[in-house]
Order: structure tokens, then sequence, then C-alpha cells
């Protein structure tokens, strides 16, 4: 079996540099990829404007009390003052507004007394106090969003002040998702005896969207061979550049995922990974369509879709961070034995921690089955291939789960 790294590795290789683009509007970019580098197209602020409500002044003006000047007008944001001070004259400014020529600080409102077109100053003010530069922000040309960011609102907030209204972003790749078994129904349907409600491509098809994909469900696929090989067709011809089964890709009799892919001519890199849950695991390519088989237990094909579903769609995005580690430390609450040969990804709750780390938990049952301790869940917790004893208190790493 591969380890998780090697397979991460891998499935992190297969991913093409070259990738379609698009540009979107500025307020549909949230969380969509930048395709290239960004320059600014105006300087931020474009002049010298004012941090504060107060009185634009000149420094030397008022370095010696008692200092009395002529308020000669005002100069508001987006309205300017449009002639200039001289010796013992000030204009009323606002926050946001440009500083008028001849005037080098502002003397804030609450260190003037203002009186009959007249102030006078309560206090001294160094020259450049209050007062925002041209540029102290950007300048224009300057190359301030790298392409392959994953946008956040800081970054469309940035963009915006940049003045774009249309963003260069890598298209959302397809991800094509079906489930298979006999056993599934759809939610809200009538369940017979010796069959159960269809999780799975909910859950992986959030996790998609969430990474920046296009989700495309293809719902539940008989455990037959033309059944499966029909639905494989279906996600070709939808433009599909990965496909994401769920199940079916094990070593029983009805496990039909890896024959039906192998006769369309899948070429298999690896199947099988040393983590738990999450073991029969697969990838592969059928044409220019990445295939990612996916464990039927609910839990395993989550946790696998954490480490590796979406790592691979923010590669297919042109996310430059895609590969990042997922894990941060954290605090152990509770002793654990030795580990075996495979990684574990324990689910667990987190607690704060007095040391700044948060504490995290691992729940007493860990069926790869119960979606409700997932759910409870708040972080999965590493053990590392025959990881020794560790006690309550040892440092450990998490992975944090939820948006």
């Amino acid at each position: 079996m591969l380890s998780v790294a090697e397979a991460r590795a891998r499935i992190l290789g297969s991913v093409s540099k070259e990738r379609a683009s698009e540009e979107i509007a500025l307020g549909n970019a949230a969380g969509r990829t930048l395709a290239s580098d960004l320059a600014a197209r105006r300087t931020q602020p474009p002049k010298a404007v004012s941090a504060m409500d107060g009185y634009a002044v000149r420094a030397c003006y008022v370095a010696k009390l008692p200092a009395r000047l002529k308020v000669i007008g005002e100069s508001t944001a987006g309205c300017g003052f449009a002639g200039r001070a001289g010796p013992g004259e000030a204009v009323r400014i606002f926050t946001g507004a440009p500083v008028p020529e001849g005037c080098d600080t502002i003397l804030i409102q609450e260190s003037a007394r203002a009186e009959a077109g007249m102030i006078e100053a309560l206090e001294t003010v160094a020259a450049g106090r209050h007062i925002r530069e041209k540029g102290i922000d950007f300048s224009a040309g300057e190359v301030l969003l790298r392409g392959g960011t994953r946008l956040g609102a800081a970054d469309i907030a940035l963009a915006a002040a940049m003045n774009y209204a249309l963003l260069p972003v890598a298209k959302r790749p397809r991800a094509a998702i079906f489930s298979a078994g006999n056993e599934l129904v759809r939610p809200g349907e009538a369940a017979g005896e010796d069959q159960i409600v269809a999780t799975n491509s909910y859950a992986i098809s959030a996790l998609a969207e969430g990474a920046g994909a296009e989700a495309l469900d293809f719902g539940i696929v008989p455990d037959e061979l033309s059944a499966i090989e029909k639905a494989i067709g279906a996600a070709r011809e939808a433009g599909a550049g990965l496909l994401v089964t769920l199940g079916g890709a094990s070593v029983g009799d009805y496990d039909l995922i890896r024959p039906a892919l192998a006769r369309q001519g899948m070429e298999l890199d690896f199947w099988k990974v040393a983590m738990r849950p999450g073991k029969p695991l697969m990838f592969g390519r059928l044409g220019q369509m990445l295939i990612l088989g996916l464990p039927g237990n609910p839990v395993a094909a989550y946790v696998a879709g954490i480490v590796f579903l979406v790592p691979l769609l923010r590669a297919l995005c042109g996310d430059r961070d895609a590969g990042r580690d997922q894990s941060e430390p954290a605090i152990l609450g509770s002793a654990l034995r030795a580990n075996d040969g495979r990684k574990d990804y324990l689910r667990a709750s987190l607690d704060a921690g007095g040391d700044g780390l948060p504490v995290a938990t691992p729940f007493e049952v860990q069926d790869s089955s119960l979606l409700r301790v997932l759910a409870q869940s708040q972080c999965l917790l590493l053990r590392e291939p025959h990881a020794k004893p560790a006690r309550a208190g040892d440092p450990c790493r998490i992975i944090r789960l939820g948006f």
C-alpha cells in the first residue's frame, strides 16, 4: 500500500499546469482562483488625505502657543479645497479629504477651539501628523495579487481598490460524482428493509463545491457493469475533468467500479492507501479525465475527500497552495495506544488549551460508518504509522473540519 504522502504527491503531480480561464464580475469572485497576476490600475490614495476630522494647517504656524488661525474653507472626502492655505490660515478638513496645498499636518478638532471663523490651537502638532500620504497603500503598476491566489474577502476588497470590475480566474473544474450500490436509495425515497439512505454524494459534492469545483451529481448506479459504464460515459460527455466514484472499488464480487473503468481504458495509477479510514482508494486516468475512487463507508469517503479530493480540486483550479500541509499543532486530550502500519485519522473534539494550542480529544468509537460522530467532530487527529503510545498532554497534529 502507498503511504498517504506518496498518494497525495502522485495525485497532485498528475495535474496539468495548463488550464482554461475566464473573466467574471468582481462580486462573483469569492472562492475563485486568480488565473494571472494583477497590477494596480491606480495609486491609493491618489493624493495625500486626512486620517482625522479637524483642521489642515502648517505645523510651523502652531508650533508656539497661543496660536490663532483664520479658517478659509473646507475640504471634504470627494471634494477638496481648491485654493492654497497661506500663513496664519487653516482649512476645515474631514477624514478622507485631500490635504490642501500649503498644509503639512492635521490639527484634530479636539485640539482646537472654533469661534467666529477663527480657530485657536490648544496644542502643537508635528508636521505629517494624521496624514495618509499619496500611495501609502499602493502605487499604480504594483503587482498586488498573484496568479494562483484563492480569493477571499480581503483579496476582493483589494482588487476593487485596484480598480478591477472584472477578474481573470481559472474556470471551475467539473467533478462528476456517482455512488455505486444496490443497497442505496436517495433521501426521502422509500427504503427497503435491506437498504440504506445514500449520504456520500451529498457530502462529497459539498466538499467539491467548497474547493472551487462544479459538482455534477450523477446519482446512484446499480452494481451492474453496463450501468456503471453508462455513468462513466455520461461523465465524459458532460466534460468532467474529474470523476469521483463512491463505493464499489474494494474486492467484493459486487465491487465493479475498477472492472468497468478498466474496460473503458482507465490507466490505473494506484489502489489502496495505508490510512484508516479510507484504505480502498483508487486513482487513475481515463483519457483527459482523472479518476478518484473513494470508499463506500461514509466517514471513510469524507476523510479521503478531505485528504485527497480537496487538494486535487484546488490544484485543478490553479491554487498555488493546493499542496500545503493541511495540519496544525495541538495537544492530545486523552491517552492513545500504539498505532499499526496505517496512518490514522481519528475523529475528535476541540477545546481551548491553557498554552494557546487547542486540545484534541478523540471520540471513543471510531467506526467509519458513524455519521453522528463525524458531525460532532471538529477535527481529525493524525496518528502516524507505527506511532508509539501517547499520553494526554502530548503534542499532536490535527486537521480542522468545517467550512
